[in-house]
């Protein structure tokens, strides 16, 4: 079985690695993985950047792109969840939704810092989940997707750029 396992994964990054489906491929794999599904895209955007060195800024800025349309979809999440809560509250005037420790501290810092806050986007673990409670503070949705943009632009900048110069 391991014998048709490297053909099989080498064809199959070959294929990935062309320009008129590898740069598809690494939009759809960043979008999704800048909502709160844990995966990462850097892998994606590494392949397609090891196996066709000249398209390094196409797929970064795809990358970018994408990244950035999943943030503004969790930012969509998070505004849809409040609408929700603020249903359910006006249904339930009696009924109690629990919050998590640090849950105020953390919202009121995001009010604090605004969209700029956005800019943070980027990293692992709280940027996902960053948009989303953006959303959820109904933070200017366009001002949050610009600081978006720029940090998931300069992310992939950095890190694809380590990556190649690692490898």
């Amino acid at each position: 079985m391991e014998s048709w396992m490297p053909p099989l994964l080498a064809s199959t990054l070959t294929w990935l690695a062309l320009p008129s489906v590898g740069l598809p491929a690494v939009f759809l794999v960043a979008m999704v993985s800048a909502t709160l599904l844990p995966m990462g895209s850097e892998p994606a955007v590494f392949a397609l950047v090891q196996a066709q060195p000249e398209l390094f800024w196409h797929a970064v800025l795809v990358a970018a792109v994408g990244n950035t349309v999943g943030g503004a979809i969790s930012w969509w999440m998070g505004a849809g969840a409040h609408r929700t809560v603020e249903h359910w509250r006006h249904a339930h005037p009696r009924g109690h939704l629990p919050q998590g420790r640090g849950h105020g501290q953390a919202l009121a810092w995001l009010a604090r810092f605004g969209p700029k806050a956005c800019l943070l986007s980027w990293l692992p673990v709280v940027g996902d989940p960053l948009c989303a409670l953006a959303g959820w503070l109904r933070l200017p949705f366009w001002p949050c997707v610009a600081y978006m943009a720029v940090g998931k632009l300069a992310r992939y900048i950095m890190m694809t750029g380590v990556l190649v110069w690692a490898f």
